[in-house]
């Protein structure tokens, strides 16, 4: 299935893109996240398992478990303190 993928903040500068289209047979957003892992260093570095990553779906924040559909949107960006 196609899926949108957006990257904010730290994590937009770090893979130097802020949107994909990618095709995947990811279910989950852990599947997802867990193919992006392997795609580059850089992914597997900003993305890893051990840093603070949020994530939406459909501009809904959601939990690694949510599953994915056709033509969905997905964000990861670093948590945000305010100030």
């Amino acid at each position: 299935m196609k899926v949108t993928i957006r990257y904010f903040a730290s994590i937009r500068e770090a893979l130097g893109c802020s949107s994909e289209l990618r095709d995947t047979s990811a279910t989950t957003l852990a599947a997802l996240r867990d193919e992006l892992l392997a795609t580059s260093a850089a992914h597997a570095a900003s993305l890893a398992r051990g840093k603070a990553v949020r994530m939406a779906l459909n501009q809904v924040m959601s939990d690694e478990s949510a599953l994915l559909s056709e033509a969905c949107e997905v964000a990861f960006f670093p948590p945000v303190t305010g100030g």
